[in-house]
């Protein structure tokens, strides 16, 4: 990892803060890129304590003229980027009954998930196919399984990514780029806070989810998943018909 310039997007929070602060120990060069400039700057003073070396940039990534001012500010890099982390990402829980005029929800949440990453990819694979360099997608598991009511913009946004990302694959690959895709189950991140429901659920911890990237930086391992997500997946399959059968009846009753 010695000399690596690594891109964290989603920096500030969660689980990029905590990938942030976990290669501190390492002589890297982090670019950090978040909203919140004051987190930021506070992160730089910290991890600088130590071995790494910190840039970061201010910017929403679904704003296309601030995109475009951070991807200026990477091609400016006299190494080049080596390493980048899609980790910036939105959550959504409600109902289409509840989004009839709330189409921002969606345009919003894919900006973020899926337009804001290919954007940023697309103009650094230069840089990473000249420095043999890797890509991480913090993914979901939800990608995997059937998908459920109230989470409709979320999940197209978070597939629309993964099967990107999948489809560029061997394309990249076979640029000299490694491909990581990490499927996370639901991680205790401020994402989550807004959603009641999710706050007495068994939940991964940042720091657990950072350490899997960690890893990944030098295992680069195709992709990163819980073990027992085969049997979500097999349950997904070949349980879809009779979800699909009972779920409305629930709904109609006021389930959640």
């Amino acid at each position: 990892m010695q000399g690596k310039t690594i891109v964290i997007t989603g920096a500030s929070s969660g689980i990029g803060e905590q990938v942030a602060y976990l290669l501190a120990d390492f002589q890297v060069q982090m670019i950090l890129v978040a909203r919140r400039e004051e987190k930021l700057q506070n992160m730089k003073r910290e991890i600088e304590k130590k071995a790494a070396k910190v840039s970061f940039y201010r910017a929403d990534l679904r704003d296309s003229d601030e995109m475009e001012a951070f991807l200026s500010f990477l091609h400016q890099q006299p190494d080049g980027v080596d390493i980048v982390v899609n980790n910036a990402g939105l959550s959504i829980r409600r109902s289409i009954a509840d989004s009839l005029d709330r189409y921002h929800d969606f345009t919003r949440t894919m900006a973020i998930n899926y337009f804001a990453p290919v954007r940023l990819l697309l103009s650094v694979i230069p840089m990473l196919k000249q420095n043999q360099g890797q890509v991480i997608n913090v993914s979901t598991i939800n990608t995997s399984l059937i998908p459920i009511p109230f989470w409709a913009a979320y999940q197209a946004s978070k597939s629309a990514f993964d099967t990107w990302f999948r489809s560029a694959a061997p394309e990249l690959n076979a640029m000299g780029i490694s491909t990581t895709s990490i499927y996370l189950p639901l991680v205790k991140t401020p994402m989550i806070l807004p959603t009641a429901a999710y706050q007495n659920m068994p939940a991964m911890s940042s720091e657990h989810a950072a350490q899997m990237i960690a890893k990944s930086m030098y295992t680069k391992r195709k992709n990163m998943k819980p073990w027992w997500l085969i049997f979500g997946q097999l349950a997904s399959l070949f349980g879809r018909g009779l979800w699909e059968w009972t779920i409305p009846g629930r709904l109609q009753r006021g389930g959640k």
